[in-house]
């Protein structure tokens, strides 16, 4: 299909790659970075883990995103989870399923965390809501970044976007959370969990 539509495609995307985007995602298979956002081999750098965690810690996610910033100098950075994530579902039901134990602590924190609204809802809405509630700590993390807090500061154009997938009606959702320097991280952010309580409040 590529090749029919453009012969030459091959032999440019060998040359180079110059993304625009970093996609920081689940790894679920259902959530295909590519296919979603409608973006073609080149356009999309992309990193993956269970339940599309930042942490400081994690010096695969953190090479990743200081290629994309510093070298690739892409101008968009999407974080994005999805309702129905089978890792957030097990940071909270906490079934002992091995390594992966270590990991998804850092989503029972997030838990415990915001464990007020949380316990207010209905469970129906909770795994929703923590899947949203983990998209924004991610955008948190990140921001506080050594890597994003140099950019910002040396005046580097980088936005960063905290997005929710909808497996269910194939919706991209945009939590509305977008940073754009180190202030307006704080802003949005707080934001974010505000509007959160508010709709908790309109669905009672």
């Amino acid at each position: 299909m590529l090749v029919e539509e453009d012969p030459g495609f091959f032999e440019k995307l060998s040359q180079t790659q110059k993304p625009r985007f970093l996609w920081i995602g689940c790894s679920d298979s259902r959530v295909p970075a590519e296919r979603l956002t409608g973006l073609e081999p080149g356009e999309l750098f992309v990193h993956r883990n269970v339940a599309n965690l930042v942490i400081h810690t994690d010096l695969n996610c953190l090479s990743v995103v200081q290629y994309a910033v510093d070298v690739l100098e892409v101008e968009h950075i999407i974080i994005c989870g999805h309702y129905g994530c089978g890792g957030v579902q097990a940071a909270v039901e906490n079934p002992e399923l091995g390594l992966i134990d270590n990991w998804l602590l850092h989503i029972r924190d997030i838990w415990f965390k915001h464990s007020s609204l949380l316990g207010e809802m209905p469970e129906e809405r909770r795994l929703d809501t923590l899947c949203e509630l983990n998209v924004m700590e991610q955008v948190y993390n990140l921001g506080h970044s050594t890597i994003m807090q140099s950019a910002w500061k040396r005046g580097q154009k980088v936005t960063i976007h905290g997005w929710a997938y909808g497996i269910h009606d194939g919706l991209l959702r945009d939590l509305d959370v977008t940073a754009v320097s180190r202030e307006t991280l704080e802003q949005r952010y707080r934001h974010g969990i505000s509007n959160l309580k508010i709709k908790h409040i309109n669905h009672r």
